[in-house]
């Protein structure tokens, strides 16, 4: 089976092509039997949960996106910590730097949140999902400070860092998961960091409704139906049998968010 590691199925973007029901379908007839919804802010946590509640084989995350701390409110990590205990909820996040803004928080705030909710991890016991945009090198010395949280591990999501800086990352333990930017015509630096990244790592996710993969390249929404194609270019990058490189990526999913049955 196909796996979406990581897709955002929350809010208005799937209107004009069905609806999010609409869009889980599509992506169980393709064969994309897991997937997991991530959270980036309060509202869309609780949609990822209530869609993970609604349907098998979907599950969620829920955290505070860097990108999204303005919409911070008191008493908003009391619902998180909700969300965390929750059986389908298989990590804290999407969490972690995001620097490519200028209107963004300050990277100490951004700092003080992500210690905040890899504390939270740590205590909740489960992985985490991180958001890196921007921020290599802030990203890599802050988990190395912080690494006694990451006892359970965690993912670095749609990894678009160099083949060099990949080694430390997964010193720490962690994953890679790749989207549609691997299967673009000139993403050599990408695609090189699949070639380098153990099998045993690595992880396939869409994004969407973003970053649509190669032969949509382009469309909007962008939807989980094409993971598909991330699999077979990656499975390709890897010199693997595509349905042998989606069995791989099913062990490493669900031993990493090894909340998923």
């Amino acid at each position: 089976m196909s796996i979406d590691i990581h897709c955002h199925l929350t809010g208005d973007d799937y209107k004009e092509v069905g609806g999010v029901n609409a869009v889980v379908e599509r992506a169980k007839e393709q064969g994309v039997e897991l997937l997991i919804c991530s959270g980036y802010d309060i509202p869309s946590s609780l949609q990822a949960k209530d869609l993970a509640e609604r349907f098998d084989g979907v599950y969620f995350c829920a955290g505070f996106h860097p990108g999204e701390l303005k919409k911070y409110q008191d008493g908003d990590f009391e619902i998180l910590q909700k969300l965390w205990s929750h059986e389908k909820c298989v990590a804290v996040g999407e969490i972690g730097f995001d620097l490519h803004f200028d209107d963004n928080f300050p990277k100490e705030t951004q700092r003080e949140f992500f210690l905040k909710q890899l504390q939270y991890a740590d205590k909740a016991g489960l992985p985490v999902v991180i958001h890196s945009r921007d921020a290599a090198l802030e990203t890599l010395e802050f988990l190395r400070e912080h690494k006694e949280l990451l006892k359970k591990g965690g993912l670095m999501h749609c990894y678009s860092y160099s083949p060099e800086m990949l080694t430390a990352f997964l010193e720490l333990g962690l994953y890679l998961s790749f989207g549609g930017p691997a299967t673009f015509k000139n993403a050599n630096k990408v695609q090189n960091s699949v070639k380098a990244t153990p099998i045993e790592r690595i992880l396939t996710e869409t994004d969407c409704p973003y970053l649509t993969p190669v032969p949509y390249r382009g469309v909007f929404p962008n939807e989980p139906k094409n993971v598909q194609f991330v699999a077979e270019k990656l499975a390709e990058l890897k010199n693997q049998d595509v349905k042998e490189f989606e069995k791989q990526v099913e062990k490493n999913a669900k031993r990493l968010f090894f909340k998923i049955k």
